[in-house]
């Protein structure tokens, strides 16, 4: 099984943290971290999302790459759950959410701690592609594309 984590392209500042739009920057720069991706192959079946702005404009950005449903979840603003890993686990499924979660959630599927989220580091508009099961510690990272290796191309 294949699962994409993406944390959010960079976003405007401001006070409130649920309608941060994508910065004029962030957009350029996570469309042609899209453009790359494409020329990789990666794509998605599914496209879960947090409900912020910028994770919903990102996501946006990503419909290039999908064939298949893309959704909201309240559940990727919030720490790792079981019943995050219950929505993930599908295979194709590309989730953009937030930090600490995003690296909380990683080091859950790949060290079986979330609470070691600290060991990876996820820039805005990384991307982390893992195989395996969709569970604690089920899982290997395979590919993990800082944004600037991403916008190379």
């Amino acid at each position: 099984m294949q699962l994409t984590l993406i944390r959010h392209a960079i976003a405007e500042d401001g006070d409130d943290d649920f309608a941060r739009p994508l910065t004029d920057e962030g957009w350029k720069r996570f469309s042609k971290s899209v453009m790359t991706m494409r020329k990789l192959d990666v794509s998605f079946t599914r496209l879960v999302h947090s409900p912020k702005l910028r994770a919903v404009e990102t996501a946006k950005l990503l419909t290039q790459l999908l064939d298949g449903a893309f959704e909201s979840t309240e559940l990727l603003m919030k720490p790792p759950s079981k019943a995050l890993l219950s929505l993930l686990a599908h295979d194709g499924t590309a989730a953009v959410g937030h930090e600490p979660h995003l690296t909380s959630l990683l080091a859950w599927l790949v060290l079986g701690d979330a609470q070691q989220g600290k060991r990876f580091e996820l820039k805005k508009g990384a991307v982390a592609r893992l195989e395996g099961q969709v569970e604690p510690g089920g899982m290997q990272l395979v590919a993990l594309w800082t944004p600037r290796l991403l916008r190379l191309r």
